[in-house]
C-alpha cells in the first residue's frame, strides 16, 4: 500500500515558485525552480537557497550521553567543544557504513546527531537500541526543525543583514543559537555544496517568513532558490560522498578512503565502541593491501557517466563509478568511482568509462574536482 510523501513546511512555497517536485526519501522536495545549471552556477558565484527540511534531527541527552555517542559512533564525540560540530559515521558491528552523520555539541550534556533522510528512521532506531546501557535518552525530533541553508559567497553577507550574531567569529563546523530576521535559529556554518554558507534549524512554523526574509534579502546580490538536482553536483564537484552511492552498508569507512573519521582512542569507553574489531581489521587491510580507491574521473568527451557504470582498462574492469553528472564549474562530465589500486594514480592513462559499450576515455584526477578559493 503506497503512501504519500510528507510535505516540508516549505511545500507552498515551492509550489508558488513553479518548482518541479520529486519524492525523495519519503518527502515531496524540489528538484530544480528552473534551470539546475543555472541554479548550481548562483551557488558558486552567489548564493542559492535551500530547503533541507527533510534531513532527520536526534537529540541526544543525559549525564551519559558523551559515552554513549562514543560507545555509538565511530568519531571521538568526547573531544567536541559546545558550539561545534564534527562529521562522523555509524556502523555496524561488521563496521559497514549504516549513515554518515553530523553531530552538534548544543550544551554541556546535549547533542544534535543529524542524519540523511534515508536512513533517519534506521539511525534513529539503532540509537534506540545502543542507548538502554547508559543514563542518556534518544529523541526523535525530526517534527521540530524545519531546515534551510544559504550557501555560496555571498552568504555571509545575506545573512548578516538579517543577524546580530557573531557571524565572523563562527568557524565552520560551529553552531551558534541566534535570531535570524526575527526567527530563532541554530545558526551552524556547514553545508553540502564546497561553499561556504550556513544552515539555519528553526521550528516549522517559522520557516517560511524565514525563507521570505532570505530571498528578500539575498535577491538583490543574486541569490536563488535552488533544488536537489543542483545539490547533488555541487557536491560531486566538492567530492562530497552521498549515501547510497559512495557510502553504502558493505563499505567500511576505510573501503571508502574515510578512515580518518574513526578514531580508536576516546576520551571515553575508547575499548569499546560497535564495530571497533572490524573496522581494526579493515584499517589494516587497507595499509597492507589496498582496496578499489575512490577516485575523480574527468571526461574528454560529452557523454555523461552515472551510477553503476564500468570502469574499464585494458579490456577489464577496474571499477564503477558511483555518481556521475555533468559538472557546470568544469564545463565536463564528471564522475566519482571506485577503481583498483593500481589504476587509481592521478594522470593514470587508459582508463574509461564504459557508456552503453562504448569505452568512453576518462582521466584520473584526485578529488576534490573544485576546491573554493579561501
Amino acid at each position: 500500500m503506497s503512501t504519500a510523501p510528507r510535505l516540508t513546511a516549505l511545500d507552498a512555497v515551492h509550489r508558488a515558485l513553479g518548482a518541479t517536485m520529486t519524492d525523495f526519501a519519503g518527502w515531496d522536495m524540489p528538484l530544480r525552480y528552473g534551470s539546475e545549471r543555472e541554479e548550481h552556477i548562483a551557488v558558486r558565484t552567489e548564493a542559492g537557497l535551500f530547503d533541507l527540511s527533510h534531513m532527520g534531527e536526534i537529540t541526544v541527552t543525559g549525564p551519559e550521553a558523551v559515552d554513549f555517542l562514543n560507545f555509538s559512533l565511530v568519531g571521538n564525540i568526547g573531544s567536541v567543544g559546545v558550539g561545534r560540530a564534527r562529521y562522523t559515521m555509524i556502523v555496524d558491528q561488521d563496521g559497514g557504513i549504516l549513515d554518515d552523520l553530523i553531530v552538534y555539541r548544543l550544551g554541556e550534556t546535549e547533542y544534535m546527531v543529524v542524519a540523511n533522510a534515508s536512513n533517519a528512521q534506521n539511525v534513529l532506531n539503532e540509537l534506540s537500541n545502543r542507548v538502554e546501557e547508559f543514563d542518556a535518552e534518544v529523541r526523535d525530533d525530526r517534527d521540530a526543525y524545519a531546515l534551510l541553508a544559504v550557501q555560496g559567497p555571498e552568504s555571509p553577507g545575506i545573512l548578516k543583514s538579517l543577524t546580530d550574531a557573531d557571524l565572523d567569529g563562527l568557524k565552520y563546523y560551529a553552531g551558534l543559537p541566534g535570531t535570524v530576521a526575527g526567527v530563532p535559529a541554530l545558526i551552524a556554518r556547514t553545508g553540502y555544496t564546497g561553499e561556504d554558507g550556513f544552515e539555519l534549524f528553526v521550528s516549522p512554523g517559522d520557516a517560511e517568513k524565514l525563507w521570505n526574509a532570505l530571498m528578500e534579502a539575498g535577491t538583490p546580490v543574486g541569490m536563488v532558490p535552488a533544488g536537489l538536482s543542483c545539490r547533488d553536483t555541487l557536491r560531486l564537484e566538492a567530492g562530497m560522498p552521498l549515501y547510497g552511492h559512495e557510502l553504502t552498508a558493505e563499505l567500511t569507512p576505510f573501503d571508502a578512503g574515510l578512515g580518518r573519521v574513526v578514531k580508536f582512542e576516546k576520551t571515553s569507553q575508547s575499548e569499546n565502541f560497535v564495530g571497533r574489531a572490524a573496522l581494526a581489521a579493515a584499517a589494516e587491510r587497507a595499509e597492507t593491501a589496498p582496496p578499489r580507491k575512490l577516485v575523480g574521473l574527468i571526461a574528454s568527451g560529452r557523454r555523461v557517466p552515472r551510477a553503476g557504470f564500468s570502469v574499464v582498462a585494458d579490456g577489464k574492469v577496474i571499477g564503477e563509478v558511483t555518481s556521475g553528472a555533468p559538472s557546470p564549474t568544469l564545463g565536463k562530465p564528471i564522475a566519482i568511482a571506485y577503481v583498483d589500486a593500481a589504476h587509481a594514480a592521478p594522470g593514470t592513462e587508459g582508463v574509461g568509462v564504459d557508456i552503453r559499450g562504448t569505452h568512453e576515455p576518462y582521466e584520473v584526477v584526485a578529488l576534490p574536482f573544485y576546491k573554493r578559493q579561501k
